[in-house]
């Protein structure tokens, strides 16, 4: 199995990064949105943590820049029906720390945003995975009131990916804690306007 891969970052698209080791050979590898936007330029030295995925017409290698990201990504692939694209999908719009409080807390409608998953998809991994993240330990963050989740589905009812609403929201809650709903939205929005990201 090969569990880490060190070197030069060779090659950089969303689709796919090469890293060339010292000893000469260059791994093509796969990676979360989040981890491709924490690389560093093409040149720059990283390493990944890595899980190889053998198929019929092909291995697969994906990469990690934590630990807790490639063992979710590895308990993803132990529902069925959820393979390696769909698993990597989740950890592109979720993260790994909002995938594994989704498939917790039974949120339907957050899992129901990633393209590729609908609500019976949705159910079957809550249903086959709720009580299997028992190890992992979540980046709680700041405290939020009840009213942060209809915030956040608020957000990505408007169009914006589900990691960017969460993030927005949290942001304004860490400035202004114990907004209603209304109001943290409009707040988001304001600084969603001012990032100029975010809308699928």
């Amino acid at each position: 199995m090969i569990a880490t891969v060190t070197g030069t970052l060779s090659e950089k698209s969303p689709e796919q990064i090469v890293i060339q080791t010292d000893g000469g050979v260059g791994y093509a590898i796969q990676v979360p949105l989040g981890v491709f936007e924490r690389l560093p330029s093409v040149g720059g030295g990283t390493t990944l943590f890595t899980e190889l995925v053998v198929r019929e017409d092909g291995w697969l290698l994906f990469g990690f820049d934590q630990p807790l990201e490639r063992t979710v990504f590895q308990r993803l692939l132990g529902a069925s029906g959820f393979g390696p694209k769909l698993a990597l999908a989740l950890l592109s719009a979720l993260g790994p720390d909002r995938t594994v409080r989704s498939i917790k807390e039974k949120d339907l409608a957050a899992l129901s945003t990633v393209s590729g998953i609908g609500r019976k998809k949705a159910e079957r991994l809550v249903l086959e995975l709720h009580d299997r993240f028992p190890d992992v330990v979540l980046d709680s963050g700041p405290a939020r009131p009840r009213g942060g989740a209809d915030a956040v589905r608020a957000l990505e009812g408007l169009g914006y990916q589900a990691a960017v609403a969460e993030d927005a929201v949290r942001l304004v809650l860490e400035e202004h804690p114990g907004l209603e709903t209304a109001l943290l939205v409009r707040l988001a929005l304001q600084h969603l306007a001012g990032t100029k990201g975010g809308r699928r």
